[in-house]
């Protein structure tokens, strides 16, 4: 390639277009391609290339605990499960519509996992995802003790398209909890979706919380235009902890 040409392309942060434009040339020259044809080539693969990195900076941003897909979730383990739901969740219609999500079930049955896979399949179609736990959020939001910094760690939770609160249920809340999940749930309520997972029956949130009032008042709004899974069924890790001790 023209040094000159590339520099060009270097400058115009057009990198996915200069790593192609020498394969593209010869694919050009070799099938008689016409400039138009040859102009699509070059920015779909400039496209691409910014579709991946989009990706790869979404999904570091949004701190999932771990690589989760929909592809490596073994549905036939769980016959609760409905596939067909899920990745229609998945497909992001419920963002478009302010929805939330509600995964509840026993430990093990996989509703981190599918949690996870549904905010990496939303991220690749475009969409801003931030995974938390339950006890990251209440960690961040006691350690900000002044106003102006409550409110920048408060935008981080408000400004995603979806956000997951996981581990509800796991254990008892600290002091407060109510207070700051209320207003995450009453801030995001019919302007972003959140997705929750819990493991605990909604009448106990109350017990769970510490705060019967708030625990209402945050269901009453999560609650309203939610899509709510109950999964049932065998804890997977049991299974594969089974499975180990057979080998």
């Amino acid at each position: 390639m023209d040094p000159n040409l590339q520099h060009a392309l270097r400058k115009l942060r057009l990198s996915g277009l200069a790593s192609s434009l020498d394969l593209r040339l010869r694919e050009a020259r070799g099938n008689n391609l016409d400039h138009l044809e040859f102009l699509e080539l070059l920015l779909q693969d400039e496209l691409n290339v910014r579709r991946q990195r989009m990706i790869e900076r979404r999904t570091k941003a949004a701190d999932f605990r771990e690589k989760r897909t929909l592809d490596s979730f073994d549905f036939g383990f769980n016959s609760s499960i409905d596939r067909r739901q899920i990745h229609d969740l998945a497909a992001g219609g419920f963002l478009e519509r302010a929805e939330d999500v509600l995964l509840i079930g026993p430990p093990g049955v996989g509703k981190s996992h599918i949690a996870q896979a549904i905010g990496h399949e939303l991220i690749k179609a475009g969409k801003v995802v931030l995974y938390r736990s339950i006890f990251d959020i209440l960690a961040d939001l006691r350690e900000d003790g002044l106003d102006q910094k409550h409110e920048r760690t408060m935008k981080r939770y408000l400004k995603c398209d979806l956000l997951i609160i996981d581990d509800m249920g796991v254990k008892q809340l600290p002091p407060k909890s109510g207070e700051y999940l209320f207003e995450i749930v009453m801030r995001r309520y019919e302007l972003r979706s959140t997705l929750m997972t819990s493991n605990r029956p909604l009448e106990e949130w109350g017990k769970l919380i510490g705060d019967v009032p708030a625990a209402t008042a945050i269901l009453d709004r999560f609650l309203h235009h939610a899509n709510i899974i109950k999964i049932k069924g065998k804890s997977y890790r049991m299974k594969d902890a089974v499975l180990a001790t057979r080998d």
